[in-house]
Formats: structure tokens, sequence, C-alpha cells
């Protein structure tokens, strides 16, 4: 018997980084997951070993890559909140962090087969048009959308080296996602049954997709591998904010008031970020996109964390 591909999942213990876990193992790969700190005691034990690594160590980066051999590597480990006030990190570990990691796979005897590293759709920022296509011209609005694409520019030194695949996400979400989040936090109101919320900016639009489906897409990508190219991950339709709090309303079956707060409200704010999937279908073939209704109904639904 043939022994499982072995798939490496940086970025393990987050909310992306479980769905993606979950997509290999039911189609077969073994997984091995990093992240800053072990997963917390108790409960079920996952069928995934986890290696405790910062991605700032190069010696203990090439350490975990030559212990693993791994067949496969979906690179999700980062910052992942935009507004974080850090914004060195999001340099750190977006470009440094990246760059240890492919450098260490890049000195294997045997390379991956396929590297996905996961950037995102904050790099086209105000965008002159859409739905976004992935030859638009890059304009980031902020230090995280900034770092994400300078990642994926140092990620071009090693396309002679690496079987590289670059994936930018628009907004995704389900359940596991913090409540510092968006929708997490609306969800979050809704369960309570609080009368009001305090929201940012209320004049956005947003491409939103189901962590699920974002997952299979990667899975799907690694499968085929299209080396050296970049793919919008997306839903391919934008929901105003009115439209998302009309969904809850209608889900939970009460209206909430809401109210802007002007400690959430971000001058830097993109106002409108769609993006257009064609690439991807193209590369991995339709599939079926979760309706955003039916993931906040999930949400809402799951009264306790993943």
């Amino acid at each position: 018997m043939s022994q499982p591909q072995r798939a490496l999942v940086t970025g393990l213990g987050g909310f992306t980084g479980q769905y993606v876990a979950e997509a290999l193992h039911r189609e077969g790969y073994e997984v091995l997951g990093t992240g800053l700190h072990a997963p917390a005691a108790g409960g079920a034990q996952p069928a995934w070993r986890h290696f405790e690594l910062d991605l700032l160590d190069s010696d203990a980066v090439n350490r975990v890559v030559r212990e693993t051999q791994p067949d496969v590597v979906i690179h999700l480990a980062g910052v992942s909140f935009v507004g974080a006030s850090d914004a060195a990190a999001f340099y750190r570990v977006h470009v440094i962090g990246t760059r240890h990691l492919l450098a260490a796979l890049a000195e294997l005897p045997r390379v991956p087969r396929c590297v996905l590293l996961a950037s995102s759709a904050n790099v086209y920022g105000n965008a002159g048009s859409v739905p976004l296509r992935e030859d638009a011209a890059p304009r980031p609005a902020n230090d995280y959308a900034v770092s994400k694409l300078a990642m994926e520019q140092m990620a071009q030194l090693w396309t002679d080296r690496l079987p590289i695949v670059i994936v930018r996400p628009f907004n995704y979400t389900g359940v596991g996602q913090p409540s510092w989040f968006l929708l997490p936090k609306i969800v979050d109101h809704f369960r309570r049954r609080e009368t009001a919320i305090e929201l940012g900016n209320l004049d956005v639009a947003r491409d939103f997709s189901d962590v699920r489906s974002v997952a299979a897409a990667y899975l799907r990508l690694v499968q085929c591998c299209p080396a050296g190219k970049t793919f919008n991950i997306c839903s391919g339709k934008a929901h105003r904010l009115e439209q998302i709090l009309g969904m809850m309303e209608e889900i939970a079956g009460y209206r909430i008031d809401v109210r802007v707060h002007p400690d959430f409200v971000r001058s830097s704010e993109v106002k409108l970020l769609v993006g257009n999937r064609a690439r991807l279908d193209a590369a991995i073939g339709p599939t079926e996109w979760i309706p955003l209704r039916e993931t906040l109904a999930w949400m809402l639904q799951t009264d306790t964390p993943r």
C-alpha cells in the first residue's frame, strides 16, 4: 500500500487552517501543521501532527521542513486582522517569514510538487473597476495589503525552484472566526438578541465566501497545481453591509438598531471589493459556492466555538 501524501499547513491552528486541514484529511493526505503555539489540551485529538514554529526563526523553519518532507504546502500563517496596530509585524511575518519557508523548501532533496501561498484581495485596494481580475493593477491601501503584495513579489525569486501558486482570497467567514471580524461580530449580536450594534464604515460592499468553499478551492488547487499563476478566491458577488444586516434580521426574526462608532471607522477603508473567479473556475472546474445566507444561518445556529 502506498504511503499517503504529506501536506504541510502553516498556521494550522488558525481559523482557516482547521478547515483546510479537514479538507486535506478527508482527501487522504497526512496533515502536518505549524503554529506559534501548541493546540490547547483537552477535547478530541486532531488527526494531524502539530509543530510549534516561529517562521521568523530560520533555523527552526529548516528543521521542521526537513523533518516533514512535505509533498504539498499550504502557507496560511500570517497576521490576519487588517486593523492590527503593529504594522511592522505584517512585514516581518508575511515577507521575512515566507522567505524563510521558501528557502527551506527549495533546499529539500525532493521539493514539494505544489506550494500554495495565501496572499489577499486587499492588494487591489480601491481599484477603478469591478469585478476585479487577477491582472488588475494593485493599489494597496494599508500596511497589511502592502505586505501581502511584497510577499507576492518576493516569492517570484523562487519560481524557478518551486512550483508556487498564489491565491488572493476575498473576504470569507464561518464558524470559529474571531468576533473582532465583521460578520462574526454581527452574528454574535443576533445570537445574544442584542437590541443595538456599533459598527464602523457602513458604506462598504464585500465579496464574502464561506470558509468551507475556500478550503475546497485550496485543496483542488494543490491537486492540479497551476504553478506560476495567481488566483482570486471569491464568490463573484458583492454584498452591501445593509444587505447582510437584512439577511440576519430575517434569519433571527427581529430588527437591530445600527449605530456608527467613530473608533471603528477606518480612513483607508476599501469601499467596494468584489472579484472575478473565471481563472479559478478554468483551473479547477466550476465549483459550488455556499451562499452567504446559508453561511450566516450556520454561524447563528452554531453556539459553541470550533
